[in-house]
């Protein structure tokens, strides 16, 4: 799982995918604004056919709490 969503951010974000852990921050580490993180739910949303809710989206303050909540949600 961690391996594809760090794929997608990278893709995103414009990183190299090894600069990726699940502690990156969206906003400290990677300088990503709410549309950056905008596009990325909804590429994560296509890629996986799910539907983040509004209040899950404004939870996401790193890669990991994107993983966690796609195991959450049984992915």
């Amino acid at each position: 799982m961690f391996e594809k969503i760090r794929e997608i951010v990278a893709e995103k974000v414009g990183v190299d995918p090894e600069d990726i852990t699940m502690d990156t921050s969206f906003a400290d580490d990677l300088e990503a604004d709410s549309i950056t993180l905008f596009e990325l739910v909804m590429a994560i949303e296509d890629e996986f056919d799910i539907e983040v809710d509004d209040e899950s989206i404004e939870k996401i303050e790193t890669v990991g709490d994107i993983v966690n909540y796609l195991e959450e949600i049984n992915l």
